[in-house]
């Protein structure tokens, strides 16, 4: 089975920054979608934009041949997914869990392994973009599971993103996103340690990191976040909160299989300090505002 527009009812828990453009796309390209989110507010958005409404998880699950969450952690996909009356309680018989969550790899073996025990099927499938790639269903998205689940899901994850890697058996998906959040961490540090380090030798800012971003110092973190850093704009795409969260699965998976990570490690503290210091709910480029801090300057600041 190919889950085509045609042939698919689609079950959508978690309406954040992410997952409310996300729903929008795929009600853009002709899916059923009935939505439900603990803000009622945010499945009203999606109904105006002609999606269908849920009053809880059971209902969202029930109207769908395939369920996507999109909620923040291992503990919401263990309550959405794996508690008494979640998902796999109301999912069809050989209906399809997607979950794009970014949790735990050993989340993601324990709801394919209970899928499997009620006769679904289950694919995590995080994601990287941020807030833009959801919107312009752009996203990178990572893949563990069984090829056939993968390519039945494919038309779904084309409309969401650009980038589409089944990475291997169940977990593996998660296990990438942690390794994505690795470097997007580190990356961004190492941004932030440059600005501060311009500035403060009253190099012209602007055109410092258009040609730095031209060069083999070039990214898509840089080119992503360039404009925000410079205006000091830190309304969240993805918040030092959830990056704090994944800091905390990389450094554990990397414990596990017996990698050294010395960089993650050290930049994983760096966002821990953050949000000690109040700044969890802003963007992750507000690793910036601590490299001010540490070099004697106002984080709030014009940069």
């Amino acid at each position: 089975m190919s889950y085509t527009p045609d042939t698919t009812r689609i079950g959508f828990i978690g309406l954040g920054i992410m997952g409310l453009p996300m729903a929008r796309n795929l009600l853009k390209a002709g899916y059923e979608v009935t939505a439900y989110d603990r803000d009622a507010a945010r499945v009203d958005a999606l109904v105006k934009d002609g999606g269908k409404a849920a009053g809880s998880v059971a209902e969202a699950s029930a109207a769908g041949n395939v369920v996507i969450t999109m909620v923040p952690a291992s503990p919401q996909v263990e309550e959405v997914v794996l508690a008494e009356g979640g998902v796999l309680d109301h999912l069809e018989s050989g209906g399809l869990v997607v979950d794009m969550s970014s949790i735990t790899p050993q989340t993601s073996v324990q709801v394919a392994e209970a899928a499997r025990a009620k006769g679904l099927r289950a694919l995590d499938a995080p994601v990287s973009g941020g807030e833009p790639g959801a919107v312009e269903g752009s996203l990178s998205i990572m893949v563990g599971g069984e090829q056939d689940d993968f390519d039945a899901a494919k038309p779904i994850l084309e409309v969401l993103g650009k980038t589409i890697v089944l990475c291997g058996p169940v977990g593996s998906g998660q296990t990438v996103k942690a390794a994505n959040q690795l470097i997007v961490a580190v990356n961004i540090q190492a941004v932030s340690e440059a600005v501060v380090f311009l500035q403060k030798s009253g190099v012209d800012l602007p055109a410092a990191l258009d040609v730095l971003n031209g060069g083999l110092a070039g990214s898509t973190v840089l080119t992503r976040k360039k404009e925000s850093i410079l205006a000091g704009n830190y309304q969240p795409g993805f918040k030092i909160d959830l990056h704090h969260k994944d800091m905390g699965i990389v450094t554990d998976a990397a414990r596990t299989v017996g990698a050294a990570v010395p960089t993650g490690a050290l930049v994983a503290q760096l966002v821990a300090a953050l949000r000690q210091q109040g700044d969890g709910g802003l963007d992750h480029s507000a690793l910036l505002r601590g490299v001010k801090r540490l070099s004697g300057e106002d984080a709030d600041g014009p940069n």
